[in-house]
């Protein structure tokens, strides 16, 4: 006989806890699938959870290890184990699954569809409402936009007003400037013409 064959062992344990409808048996599957045991996992009737492993003694230790879990879900507060001669009978490790036990899965998956269907209309009716006051808070934001342009436009519209006038004004001012420089042109063209008249009148009365 082998030497690998004389630490083969089949373990028995009773698991006791918050460990149904919480996940552990997936958890007792994939750890003993990860360690290459045989056996499975199947809930009890009294709230337990049944062990059945076969496997090297030595992984058999770290499998009981590994499968005493505490966490948010899973609370594993005993475990009854007993190691007996490997039996051999089972091929694969799997997790036993009543019919009553999948009705019941089935049904709470229904309720739970059901509600997450509810919930996404809700949710839809909440967003498309919302899009839809959003949407109209926009079209008045556009509105108040378009109101600014005009008024801009109008504002431009004086200030082209305003630059108008003042280049009005601006010629006005010039050509009053021109007339008033002929005007002074005029009158110191006589003022002199006087002067010559006045020189020369003196001069004919020798006073100059």
């Amino acid at each position: 006989m082998q030497e690998s064959e004389l630490i083969m062992k089949r373990l028995t344990a009773y698991i006791s806890g918050k460990v149904q409808q919480t996940g552990y048996r997936s958890k007792i599957v994939e750890t003993a699938r990860a360690l290459r045991l045989k056996g499975f996992a199947e809930n009890l009737d009294d709230g337990r959870v049944r062990i059945i492993a076969e496997g090297e003694e030595e992984k058999l230790k770290w499998f009981i290890e590994a499968i005493d879990i505490k966490n948010t879900l899973i609370q594993v507060s005993n475990i009854e184990k007993e190691y007996t001669p490997a039996v051999g009978d089972i091929s694969k490790f799997y997790k036993l699954v009543d019919k009553g036990e999948t009705d019941a899965r089935l049904d709470t998956a229904a309720v739970l569809l059901k509600e997450l269907t509810v919930a996404v209309i809700n949710m839809g009716e909440k967003l498309g409402s919302k899009l839809d006051t959003v949407i109209e808070r926009q079209d008045q934001m556009i509105g108040k936009q378009d109101q600014m342009i005009g008024k801009q436009d109008q504002m431009i519209g004086k200030q082209d007003q305003m630059i108008d006038l003042q280049q009005d004004m601006l010629d006005e001012v010039k050509d009053s400037r021109k007339d008033l420089k002929g005007y002074l042109d005029q009158r110191f063209a006589k003022l002199e013409d006087e002067v010559i008249e006045m020189k020369a009148a003196l001069r004919a009365k020798g006073i100059i």
